[in-house]
């Protein structure tokens, strides 16, 4: 061979010999996933979201930029990952998405854990009650007729996606309007956390005192109930009874309306389309939101009264709720962790008793 034939030949080559004595470096092994929606300031030293307590508290002090997603990402050393989504389903939805596709991350059995405050049905739960969901249903997509002209026989100018009157059956609920996380799973976690004493104080003992319903009478306690997820922050006891009646609706009568979320539909949707690509597993799912308010005014307020004092960091139960999404979140998460060995592969199951 010519020598500058030679020389062409070996410049064309070296680059393949490197890349065959170079591995890439693998993907980070992550054992579960911490999804909060809303932060008030910084990740840590001031005034808490519902981020913050995990970043603090479980060590999450390695950064990962995520330049697609809505803010960094924050990792401990022991496989546990904190995203921040953002407020609402579509930023929910677009950061979850920028994680799942992200190549330094191998989340192909992990555990995702949406760890968030809420609005309560006083019907089933208490100021400060932690809530298991095992369903979630979307609140927004529907078509609405305004209150002024309601016809006289409706119960509710909320007509679901691509019907003409509340309710019509059957439902459809080909556009991600309801979604069912792996009841073994959530009964899982709730057998775990339903002992668990939640803190109470005479704050919110006294406001839950102005409240008929026996539910919202009682000390903060763990549930399995069901989630509405919608990016209106809707409030009183109207929209109560027609979140009530949107849950059976499209549960088929399955499910029982607890708490009122915002980004969880979002985020879940998402999920579902990672999962069809292999990049997640669905039946690691868990939805836990605690009742930072009630969705309701007690009797003798009007619900625009109600809702003028219920304004993000003020609400009846605020701090008390974070706190209480972090003591339920963590043991669940704790225990994926220290179980490794065994949850990496298989799913945990509550002891049958």
């Amino acid at each position: 061979m010519h020598f500058r034939s030679y020389l062409r030949w070996l410049f064309l080559c070296l680059p393949i010999v490197l890349c065959g004595t170079v591995s890439a470096e693998s993907p980070i092994v992550v054992k579960v996933v911490v999804v909060a929606m809303f932060e008030q300031g910084a990740d840590t030293g001031d005034a808490p979201g519902e981020f913050q307590y995990w970043v603090e508290r479980e060590h999450l002090d390695r950064i990962f930029p995520l330049p697609a997603g809505n803010h960094d990402l924050r990792m401990n050393q022991n496989g546990l990952l904190g995203v921040l989504t953002g407020v609402g389903t579509a930023k929910a939805a677009a950061t979850i998405m920028a994680l799942g596709l992200d190549p330094r991350f191998d989340l192909s059995h992990a555990y995702w854990i949406v760890s968030g405050i809420a609005g309560g049905n006083p019907a089933n739960v208490s100021l400060g009650s932690a809530v298991w969901a095992h369903w979630v249903v979307d609140g927004d997509l529907a078509h609405e007729i305004d209150a002024r002209e309601i016809p006289a026989d409706w119960p509710t100018g909320y007509v679901p996606l691509r019907k003409s009157t509340p309710y019509e059956q059957p439902a459809d609920t080909g556009f991600g309007q309801v979604y069912e996380l792996n009841a073994s799973l959530v009964q899982w976690a709730y057998h775990l956390t339903k002992d668990v004493s939640l803190p109470d104080d005479a704050a919110i003992a006294e406001h839950r005192s102005h409240f008929s319903q026996s539910a919202a009478k009682k000390a903060p306690f763990v549930f399995v109930g069901d989630d509405l997820s919608a990016s209106t922050f809707w409030h009183g006891a109207k929209m109560d009874a027609w979140a009530n009646a949107w849950v059976s609706y499209y549960t088929g009568g399955q499910g029982s309306f607890a708490v009122t979320g915002m980004e969880d539909t979002g985020t879940l949707q998402s999920l579902t389309l990672l999962a069809h690509a292999g990049k997640v597993d669905w039946n690691r799912i868990l939805v836990l939101r605690t009742v930072s308010n009630y969705d309701q005014p007690p009797p003798g307020m009007s619900a625009a009264e109600s809702l003028a004092a219920e304004k993000a960091g003020k609400y009846s139960a605020f701090l008390p709720a974070l706190e209480n999404a972090y003591a339920i979140g963590h043991l669940v998460v704790d225990k994926l962790v220290a179980d490794w060995p065994h949850t990496q592969s298989q799913l945990p199951q509550a002891e049958s008793k």
